[in-house]
């Protein structure tokens, strides 16, 4: 039986995909709530990523970027930011813990670019330099970003407490 040798870039790649991959796809899924736009967006991305071999040289960061700008050019193309009627949470491949449907909700209710970098900042703990470059915005605009969704997430917490 002959071996192949697997190439240094498919195997780190492989690392990366185990390492990220289901992280990767709930923050998507959180931006987009559309379960086949999510497939698509994180599928394409580590296909794109092991397209273009050693030319890219952090392929973590890399294919965060790649999926989210995947999915939001897929959003816009759609013309629509909003979730999707025929997603429910119960179909997600994650743990159902309580109040999925509430983030998810209030997620929803912010815009694209919001809702991004508050995902990609509480849940993935990307800093707001590399947040800058996935959504291809400066530094500051990802810090007003935050604070607009900090404060509508909880201008809605309040709401539904009293």
């Amino acid at each position: 039986m002959r071996r192949t040798a697997v190439d240094p870039v498919t195997r780190d790649l492989g690392e990366v995909y185990e390492q990220e991959v289901g992280r990767l796809w709930r923050s998507v899924f959180a931006f987009t709530q559309d379960r086949a736009l999510t497939d698509d967006a994180v599928a394409e991305a580590f296909a794109q990523c092991l397209g273009r071999g050693d030319a890219i040289r952090d392929q973590r960061a890399w294919v965060w970027r790649a999926a989210f700008r995947l999915a939001a050019g897929a959003l816009h193309d759609r013309g629509r930011t909003g979730p999707i009627d025929d997603v429910h949470p119960l179909e997600l491949p994650v743990e159902r813990s309580e109040g999925l449907d509430d983030v998810l909700s209030a997620l929803a209710e912010l815009p694209g670019k919001q809702r991004a970098a508050a995902i990609l900042r509480w849940y993935a703990g990307y800093p707001t330099d590399e947040i800058a470059r996935m959504l291809d915005v400066g530094r500051p605009t990802v810090r007003v970003h935050l604070s607009r969704a900090r404060a509508k997430l909880r201008a809605r917490i309040t709401e539904e407490d009293a």
